[in-house]
């Protein structure tokens, strides 16, 4: 194929345009696969008229005379010596090893915006389709490149999951995880890929496991455990994931699943509300001009501001994982139930969180107006901060309520 009709990357074009022979006088190299098979890399001489044997001299002579046989017939025109068919001008492209094709599309799959930039690729040519789909490839795949809308969602993307995840990619793992326990109902598989990407210490992956352990997802009531979802989120907290810190805080001021402790509980969801700051600033410049407009207007509700808004700071709130996102778009077409019997289940009352109930009164709801229902209490408290306090009612019961919390969010006991 000649190189003009190849629509590469530039680190591929330059390593296509810097390969060449090395002078004769270079050592042999190593064997290398190439496209044209085992060859000593960069390349190979041929060896010098004067050594080759006569009955070597007359069987090349031969082949170039049937080569111009064939010529003359207008078919075959281009044959090697081996009486493959070549191009008229030389594709350096065939001569580079495998090895170096595979290095290149681990770096564009790493650094893939969308889906689009690495199926692009592979729809290049033959080879680069056949490498695309390498494990080392698929393993070395971006978040941003898994992104998946629940519109789109097919049996092919789902094999390409699927294979992105057995080939060691941790997002994929999550991501066909979450996907598959909550909305294919697949639990005992959505389960076992979500405990591999904790496994790896994938903090989105520890604090989902520590959710399903809170509400006992996937099974019956008796299925909650307590002391397990603290660990998890303990865990994820320590990585530094804002929603578990914040669970994480709630437990402890709550003396849910953990020992009472109020002050350490307090310091977790300051710590919490820190992080929260500065991820915003480190976002981009576009990102901290609209903090910076939102924080010099006190419209704190219609600003969409998150829990730094006791702060005086009003920022926008956190961006939801894919995963939650597929979540929410897919229970948006179809609802939380799919199957008989499954009419009442209800999702988490956060847009961000996406989580449907699993079994009916699953998800606890608040105490005020009993019409929102939360999956956890680090969606509870976002979701009260963004929407629900001016929403909430009756009235008087939610004054009573705030001033008894100290102005925090009502507490959302559970329906069981």
């Amino acid at each position: 194929m000649p190189m003009a009709a190849l629509s590469l990357s530039p680190a591929l074009a330059f390593a296509v345009a810097v390969a060449s022979p090395l002078p004769a006088y270079e050592t042999r190299a190593r064997e290398m696969r190439t496209r044209r098979g085992l060859i000593s890399y960069p390349g190979m001489k041929r060896e010098p008229e004067w050594r080759r044997s006569p009955e070597e001299e007359k069987t090349t002579n031969n082949r170039s005379q049937k080569r111009r046989r064939r010529g003359g017939s207008g078919e075959d025109k281009n044959l090697d010596d081996e009486g493959r068919p070549v191009s008229d001008k030389a594709d350096l492209f065939d001569g580079l090893p495998d090895d170096l094709i595979i290095s290149i599309l681990c770096k564009l799959s790493a650094t893939a915006g969308s889906p689009s930039d690495l199926v692009s690729v592979t729809l290049t040519c033959k080879r680069l389709k056949e490498l695309g789909w390498n494990p080392l490839v698929l393993a070395k795949a971006s978040l941003k490149s898994l992104v998946i809308k629940a519109k789109n969602w097919s049996d092919s993307a789902h094999k390409f999951l699927k294979q992105c995840a057995d080939s060691g990619n941790i997002e994929a793992c999550y991501v066909l995880g979450m996907i598959r326990f909550y909305c294919l109902e697949n639990r005992g598989s959505g389960a076992a890929l979500m405990a591999r990407a904790a496994m790896a210490s994938h903090a989105a992956a520890l604090y989902s496991l520590a959710v399903i352990q809170f509400n006992g997802s996937g099974g019956s009531k008796g299925d909650k455990d307590l002391h397990a979802g603290v660990a998890l989120c303990a865990h994820a907290a320590f990585l530094g994931h804002v929603d578990a810190l914040r669970e994480l805080g709630h437990c402890l001021q709550d003396g849910y699943g953990v020992r009472r402790n109020v002050a350490e509980g307090r310091r977790f969801l300051v710590q919490a509300n820190a992080r929260e700051l500065a991820s915003v600033l480190r976002s981009s410049y576009a990102s901290h001009a609209a903090w910076r407009q939102n924080h010099n207007h006190h419209h704190a509700l219609a600003s969409g501001c998150s829990l730094l808004s006791d702060y005086g700071c009003n920022v926008p709130p956190p961006e939801s994982h894919p995963a939650n996102k597929f979540m929410a778009e897919w229970f948006a077409q179809r609802g939380p139930g799919g199957g008989k019997g499954d009419e009442g289940l209800r999702l988490c009352s956060h847009t961000g969180c996406g989580r449907p109930e699993t079994r009916r009164h699953e998800f606890r709801r608040c105490s005020v107006c009993g019409a929102v229902n939360y999956c956890s209490r680090a969606c509870q408290a976002l979701h009260w901060k963004l929407v629900h306090k001016a929403e909430c009612a009756p009235m008087e019961r939610w004054l009573d309520a705030a001033a008894a919390a100290g102005g925090g969010p009502p507490e959302v006991p559970g329906n069981e």
